[in-house]
C-alpha cells in the first residue's frame, strides 16, 4: 500500500513540540500532543490547542481519536470521537475532550492527548430512489440483529 503524504505546518505556539508519531510500527494512530496547558474540570469540555494545521491529501480524512489510556485511568476522552478532519481544512487542529472522571485532568504542554489517524474516503453520489433494495436485515432497526427468537 502507498503511503499518504501529510504535510504539517507548525503554528507558532507549537514550536518545540513533537509531531504527530507512531508510538510503533504497528500503531495505526500518531500521538498528537496539546500545545497548552489546561485543567479540565469533571464534567468540562475544553479545545485543546495541538499547535499544528496539516494538509491532508484528497481523497482522505484525518480522524482524531482518543486515547485508551486516559479513557481508562482518567475518564477523559474525545466528544466527538472520531473528529473528521477535512482534506481541505487548513485550520489549527483542535482536540474536543470531555472529562467523565471524578477529579480534575491537568494537561500540560507536550502532552499526548489524542490519535490521529489517517484514512482513505471513497468518493460517493447521492441519488433519490423511490424504493431501496430489500436485505436480509431489511429496516430493522438498534439492535435488531441481536434479538434471537422473534
Amino acid at each position: 500500500m502507498s503511503q499518504a503524504r501529510v504535510q504539517i505546518l507548525t503554528l507558532p505556539h507549537g514550536r518545540g513540540l513533537n509531531l504527530p508519531a507512531h508510538a510503533t510500527a504497528g500503531a495505526a494512530g500518531a500521538d498528537i500532543v496539546s500545545a497548552e496547558d489546561t485543567t479540565i474540570q469533571p464534567g468540562g469540555i475544553h479545545a485543546v490547542a495541538t499547535g499544528i494545521s496539516l494538509a491532508i491529501p484528497e481523497g482522505f480524512e484525518g480522524q482524531v481519536r482518543p486515547r485508551s489510556g486516559l479513557a481508562l485511568k482518567h475518564g477523559v476522552t474525545v466528544l466527538n470521537a472520531p473528529g473528521t478532519i477535512d482534506a481541505d481544512y487548513r485550520g489549527e487542529v483542535k482536540v474536543i475532550l470531555i472529562n467523565h472522571g471524578p477529579e480534575p485532568f491537568r494537561i500540560a504542554r507536550g502532552d499526548r492527548v489524542a490519535q490521529l489517524v489517517v484514512a482513505a474516503v471513497a468518493p460517493v453520489t447521492f441519488e433519490r430512489v423511490d424504493v431501496l433494495p430489500d436485505t436480509a436485515r431489511g429496516a430493522g432497526g438498534f439492535g435488531s440483529t441481536g434479538v434471537k427468537g422473534g
